[in-house]
């Protein structure tokens, strides 16, 4: 015989409740900070005893909660940040669902304290698993503390699932510099694991130095970029920053952190020819929209946010960031030297066609390093090429070759001192990009079929096709609806025509419906491209003259991305004079 339904008691109803936002410790510090912040707090202090299980003290100096609102404060689904239905398509507070107090009350012993900003007294109430079990006034500064004690001492099922004191104090820390990365005019501190943590107000570089480490300080691009009522800010790691391990990708909508795959997918595609294979980015980047154009109702935990218009999101955070990439030259990050654009105009570009057509003026170069020149022809070739200096003076980044080292390496002088090139990777990125800027200026021509390829596809994608033809046309690739459920192939991209067809169409209809776009085109492509680049470029052991190697350093410092090859690896290092100084002891 079946049970019947009944309803559930409210302590077990919120029990389950709980379980959507209270995962663990951590997940109760960001929903009583996040409290906080919407209170307007300048100062938030945290503190945590055995991972947060024993203790969790949050106290900020925020306008407080009035007392006859604490009984409410404590229950569910009570808030004072929504009051209607309609406010849920533009909310700009971090909290609006009234269930994190309710939720921690639930599974544990909470204290909450607080003093209205004006007030004389404060108030406190007290519960423990979902039920009051005091209250009355206290001694409490304007603002409020929570302290949630014994976390799930009545849920010990879920108690054992937490991991080592460690592992939460690290998820409580992780959280914790998440929140003061968004919100740099609130001061916080905490003191876990016994170790006091201090971020003091309006300090971004030290925030982000004690978050991300000094390398990325150095070795990072400022993003400021703004279109419509889209804003993008922030900052974004050179590629040659890069990880193991997506650890250190800080992404903010509206000043909430969020995960979301438009926002990924954008990012990953922007560094996509410029990171080490398996390698990931390092980025701290914050977009603002209004708040119409969002919707944070997805989940409890707030995590997940779901955009009104994802395809322009996402062309806009991908656009701004490919574009701050590419404008990268050699030299923008070296101190001594100028910028890629204060010297490109003033050398001469090398002949089309030829690697190591150089300048005129170093002609001698070929006829000494060809024939085999002496010492003394050498020399004058080389201080020719030292002495000669842009209109403003400055000796261009990369400087002048000197050497080549066992015909794989070009050895350089630069006014920071040693510039080391593989000549291969750099010229396969110099190729790359010369190979891409043809194909974007020409167009991408298209091979026609012998015989149309006919595909089965679902009606949604037999729609696409359909509603997207004149857009797949442009990008090369030919198709028609023949039937509620299939197309047929007419012709594919000229490049692509030796591949698997009916595999690209699939994957290209397939990133079209999830995020209307067709990267995969574009990606599959440039990864043939680079092949092509791979192959076309100057191979290892191959001899230079001085000349082809100051031509190829040229090229260099007006190639976009040519801070790595089109593989991810490293095109040059610089070895500054201090260094090679320390190395052998001078001065000391």
């Amino acid at each position: 015989m079946s049970r019947r339904i009944a309803q559930l008691p409210s302590p077990v109803a919120d029990q389950i409740a709980a379980g959507e936002v209270v995962e663990r410790p951590a997940s109760i510090v960001k929903e009583l900070v996040e409290n906080s912040l919407d209170a307007g707090a300048r100062r938030i202090e945290v503190r945590i005893e055995q991972g947060g299980v024993k203790r969790i003290g949050v106290t900020d100096d925020g306008h407080g909660i009035h007392p006859g609102d604490l009984p409410l404060a404590v229950s569910r689904h009570a808030t004072s940040k929504i009051s209607a239905a309609s406010d849920l398509e533009g909310v700009a507070s971090l909290g609006f669902r009234g269930e994190a107090l309710a939720s921690a009350a639930s599974v544990s012993r909470l204290t909450l304290s607080s003093r209205v900003a004006g007030e004389d007294r404060a108030w406190r109430i007290e519960v423990a698993g979902g039920v009051e079990t005091g209250s009355g006034p206290c001694a409490h500064p304007p603002g409020t503390t929570v302290e949630v004690e014994d976390l799930f001492y009545n849920t010990p099922a879920r108690r054992k699932f937490l991991k080592t004191e460690r592992s939460e104090n690290q998820a409580v820390a992780a959280t914790l510099r998440r929140l003061a990365l968004a919100h740099f005019d609130t001061a916080f501190e905490w003191q876990l694991g016994g170790r006091r943590v201090l971020m003091p107000a309006g300090a971004p570089e030290e925030r982000l130095k004690a978050v991300l480490g000094e390398d990325f300080m150095r070795r990072n691009l400022v993003i400021d970029e703004q279109r419509d009522e889209l804003t993008l800010s922030g900052w974004v790691a050179l590629p040659t920053l890069s990880r193991r391990l997506a650890d250190q990708q800080f992404f903010f909508v509206n000043g909430r952190a969020v995960q979301d795959k438009v926002v990924g997918q954008a990012v990953r595609q922007a560094y996509r020819d410029v990171l080490f294979h398996g390698r990931q980015p390092v980025f701290i980047l914050y977009l603002r929209l209004p708040a119409t154009e969002v919707d944070v109702n997805v989940h409890p935990t707030k995590h997940e946010v779901r955009f009104r218009r994802p395809r322009e999101v996402r062309d806009f955070i991908f656009g701004r960031l490919n574009r701050a990439l590419r404008d990268v030259r050699p030299g923008d990050r070296l101190a001594a030297g100028p910028t890629a654009g204060a010297y490109a105009t003033q050398v001469a570009p090398a002949p089309a066609g030829a690697l190591g057509s150089a300048p005129r003026q170093y002609g001698l170069a070929i006829d000494a390093a060809r024939s085999g020149g002496s010492t003394l022809q050498v020399a004058e070739t080389l201080a020719r090429y030292r002495t000669h200096k842009t209109e403003d003076g400055q000796t261009p980044p990369l400087g002048y070759a000197i050497a080549q080292l066992h015909g794989i390496y070009i050895l350089a002088e630069n006014a920071e001192g040693l510039v080391i090139v593989d000549m291969h990777a750099a010229h396969e990125r110099i190729t790359y990009e010369k190979l891409k800027q043809s194909i974007d200026a020409q167009g991408l021509a298209s091979q026609q079929l012998l015989a149309p390829l006919a595909l089965n596809t679902t009606e949604a994608e037999a729609e696409l096709a359909e509603e997207r033809q004149a857009e797949l046309a442009a990008m090369g690739l030919a198709l028609d609806r023949t039937g509620l459920a299939s197309i047929a192939v007419r012709a594919v991209p000229a490049l692509l025509a030796k591949g698997n067809v009916e595999e690209l169409v699939r994957d290209v209809l397939a990133e079209m419906a999830k995020l209307g776009t067709n990267r995969e085109l574009v990606n599959r492509r440039d990864d043939l491209l680079a092949s092509m680049a791979c192959h076309a470029s100057v191979r290892a052991h191959r001899s230079l003259s001085l000349a082809e190697m100051n031509a190829l350093l040229r090229e260099m410092e007006r190639t976009e991305n040519a801070e790595q090859c089109n593989h991810g690896r490293p095109t040059y290092r610089v070895q500054t004079l201090a260094d090679l100084d320390g190395q052998f002891l001078r001065g000391q």
